[in-house]
């Protein structure tokens, strides 16, 4: 367990498991060594401690060893003579569809069911202060909010940077809810502002945080979606 790995690359996966795109980066790593050099795999996420020797028994590499570190854990992989099918998995990526199904229940209600989860949703735009379930509009405002504030965790640890605390406020106005509820003809039921602050604690430079920020933005699906056609305005704000 101690002895000195040389390793001919590395990769560091931060927070991802096995399942959320670990694999695809430790394939593509595997990609530029040759058979039988070492490819160093650091990782905070504890599962991977389990599921990475499975996989390796599976795609017939050798799984050696690993190290703790100060802030996450080394693993060791020598490569096997086994194709590594990279592009086969990087196409399957590519052309994933995510799908969900929505039932409609008692009530303004719907229960959604996504993959192993299931919730309930209420109606489209409700703005009383307590509803049965969350509108349509909240999941949307919330899947913005969890998209960015998971996605930067995600750049973070891959960057090995330390994140005490994350939070997103985020807030949504329709062109005109009046509209929507067919008490006036005028107008427009799309939203048409999104705006917030999304707020990080860190001991971290601030420089590193707000460039964490923006390949966040950059790179989040459902804010490049969104700012396709609302204007978004969230503050990035670093609380030390």
């Amino acid at each position: 367990m101690n002895e000195k790995r040389t390793a001919a690359a590395t990769c560091d996966g931060g927070d991802l498991d096995c399942g959320s795109g670990l694999l695809l980066i430790i394939k593509k790593h595997m990609d530029s060594i040759q058979n039988g050099e070492i490819l160093e795999v650091r990782s905070r996420e504890r599962t991977v401690a389990e599921d990475l020797p499975a996989w390796c028994r599976m795609v017939k590499h050798e799984f050696l060893d690993s190290r703790k570190n100060e802030d996450d854990v080394s693993y060791f992989i020598r490569k096997g003579g086994t194709d590594s099918s990279l592009q086969q998995d990087l196409e399957a990526a590519r052309h994933y569809q995510w799908n969900v199904r929505v039932q409609g229940k008692e009530g303004l209600t719907a229960n959604v069911y996504s993959r192993n989860h299931t919730f309930k949703a209420g109606q489209p735009a409700d703005f009383s202060a307590n509803v049965e379930a969350p509108s349509a509009i909240d999941y949307m405002l919330a899947s913005l909010g969890t998209c960015l504030t998971v996605g930067y965790k995600q750049h973070a640890s891959r960057r090995s940077l330390t994140i005490d605390a994350l939070e997103c406020s985020v807030k949504g106005k329709l062109d005109n809810v009046l509209y929507h509820m067919q008490l006036e003809d005028e107008g427009s039921p799309r939203l048409i502002e999104i705006n917030g602050t999304f707020y990080v604690s860190s001991p971290e430079e601030e420089a590193l945080l707000e460039e964490t920020w923006e390949l966040t933005l950059e790179r989040s699906p459902i804010f490049q979606t969104l700012c396709q056609t609302i204007h978004i305005d969230i503050r990035f704000a670093a609380v030390f």
